[in-house]
């Protein structure tokens, strides 16, 4: 996949064909560097698992196979100059269209595998194991919003365009029109590629997440408490699920992200303010007891104290 975002890449530079409004090259780079992306998290995750597991090995290379097949389809009508998804007006598009819904699906069912696997393991802390689980339940739903794409829209059903199409990215408005920079999502109507992206990319965003907390505990002690830390990742990951629902349901209203209107921006600032309690809440001492992660209120006010008055023996030599 590394290699081929390379050539998907050269092919922006010297091929200025254009297909569905954007540049024809667009697609494979942006699908080679989030398939890149899906194999060395879920690499990753596997290795966490101790010891290692022969279904997840075969989980794994299933993965490997049915993300291979995606992408030589995506290219090989990239160079034919076709689209790959959607498209259906020849048997050759049918068929390789068919048989990327049915990679996918495959893909999607060695992922749920690799899922079951890992919530049945300890994968590290508390902390740690859930960023994972609840990234890989995240990743699986955003997978699945994907096949929101390819039912047919209104537009096609009226006039008779299942012969060529069925399906489309866009809500409201056939694909093609103005688009954001870089991730190509629509600016004038519903993207359902948005939703997509949201859900399988938190299989990276919650343990990039808790990694940052983990860099962050080195200046602030309170972030060196276990429990606090696996508080942290809850609230990210009910954000991140808050945030799928809103933006799928944005995106089914035929609404741009750029665009919201009221109900939207209610909706964020409802999410917003709830995510602030949820962290606030998150970052309060865990109470009762002296357990381990958990200081006693002596040791706290010793650690207070040592703040404030610094320890000095060579004052205390000179006395």
């Amino acid at each position: 996949m590394a290699a081929l975002a390379v050539v998907a890449a050269a092919g922006l530079i010297v091929d200025d064909r254009v297909l569905v409004g954007a540049p024809i090259w667009l697609k494979p780079l942006k699908f080679a560097v989030s398939f890149a992306a899906y194999g060395l998290t879920l690499a990753w995750m596997l290795s966490r698992h101790a010891p290692p597991s022969r279904t997840g090995r075969w989980a794994a290379h299933t993965v490997v196979v049915t993300g291979t097949i995606e992408m030589a389809i995506i290219a090989g009508q990239t160079i034919r100059g076709r689209r790959s998804h959607f498209n259906i007006e020849t048997p050759l598009d049918r068929g390789l269209f068919l048989t990327m819904g049915v990679t996918i699906a495959v893909l999607w069912v060695a992922t749920l595998v690799i899922a079951v696997l890992l919530f049945r393991a300890r994968l590290g802390d508390r902390a740690a194991t859930w960023a994972i689980r609840l990234g890989l339940l995240l990743a699986l739903a955003g997978l699945l919003l994907g096949g929101l794409m390819a039912m047919p829209t209104p537009e096609q059903q009226a006039q008779g365009a299942l012969r060529t199409l069925v399906g489309a990215h866009s809500v409201g408005i056939p694909d093609g029109g103005p688009a954001m920079p870089l991730t190509g999502w629509n600016t004038t109507g519903g993207d359902l590629r948005i939703p997509h992206f949201v859900g399988m990319h938190a299989l990276q965003a919650l343990p990039l997440f808790l990694y940052a907390i983990e860099a962050l505990s080195g200046r602030c002690a309170r972030l060196r408490d276990e429990r606090i830390r696996l508080r942290l990742v809850l609230v990210a990951a009910g954000f991140t699920t808050a945030l799928l629902a809103l933006v799928t349901w944005q995106a089914l209203r035929g609404q741009a992200l750029i665009h919201p209107d009221g109900a939207t921006l209610g909706a964020l600032a409802a999410l917003t303010a709830a995510t602030a309690a949820g962290t606030f809440a998150a970052l309060r001492r865990p109470g009762g007891g002296t357990g381990p992660g958990t200081p006693s209120s002596s040791a706290t006010t010793a650690e207070f104290a040592e703040t404030a008055h610094p320890h000095h023996p060579e004052q205390e030599l000179q006395a």
